[in-house]
């Protein structure tokens, strides 16, 4: 498994994960299908990088957030997709995981 299936129920679990050469276009294209699923978010990161490279992204990675609505179904799914890309990209790095208190 690429994430962690397990969450407490009052928090949300965000992850930030990167793959270095995947094309904007394909990040985009991966946030678009994650939101899909039910009780999950997700979005880009900036590039951070100083210097640059043309192999390069333009995006610093993808964010992943697991909502409480989040059933392990949704979090099977969201590894079928991140699995899927990674077949044919590179393998996925970890940029950080949180746990956030759910404020509303």
């Amino acid at each position: 498994m690429i994430l962690s299936t397990v969450a407490p129920e009052e928090t949300k679990t965000r992850y930030e994960l990167r793959c270095r050469y995947l094309p904007l276009v394909v990040y985009r294209e991966i946030a678009a299908h994650l939101r899909q699923v039910e009780g999950v978010d997700a979005g880009l990161l900036p590039q951070t990088t100083t210097s640059f490279d043309y192999r390069d992204s333009q995006a610093g990675g993808l964010w992943i957030q697991f909502e409480e609505a989040a059933t392990a179904e949704s979090r099977e799914t969201v590894d079928r997709i991140l699995a899927y890309y990674s077949d044919r990209h590179g393998s996925w790095e970890s940029v950080s995981s949180q746990r956030m208190k759910d404020e509303g």
